[in-house]
């Protein structure tokens, strides 16, 4: 499971960039439904910020290499970076509340590079 996939499984559209404050308390409200989470319409919509991520992310980074300048971030090219829903909700809850009104693309930017910085 990819890190972004890994995401989908615990957020609006590019247009209406989800927080990270309001992407972990819609994760623990699902969270705490338990089996019914995958009935709530706040499961669809993180998995649309997810989504919108993940394609925002590589398209970032393919538009990069295309014009020749250095990628945000260097994740394996072979296999893909695994994370946990849980794990990547542990990585947002490091973040702390005071800056958690940071959008959802920007924490998972932050992270890649973290995780996978170029060499």
């Amino acid at each position: 499971m990819t890190v972004l996939t890994a995401l989908a499984l615990v957020a609006p559209s590019a247009a209406q960039a989800m927080s990270v404050a309001q992407f972990l308390a819609k994760a623990k409200a699902l969270q705490a439904q338990g089996a019914l989470a995958v009935l709530s319409p706040d499961a669809e919509l993180l998995k649309r910020e997810v989504a919108a991520i993940r394609a925002a992310y590589t398209a970032d980074l393919r538009a990069a290499r295309a014009a020749g300048k250095p990628p945000h971030s260097c994740p394996p090219e072979t296999g893909k970076p695994r994370l946990s829903p849980r794990q990547m909700l542990a990585e947002l809850e490091k973040i702390p509340p005071a800056k958690r009104g940071m959008s959802m693309k920007a924490a998972v930017y932050a992270y890649m590079k973290r995780t996978y910085p170029c060499r």
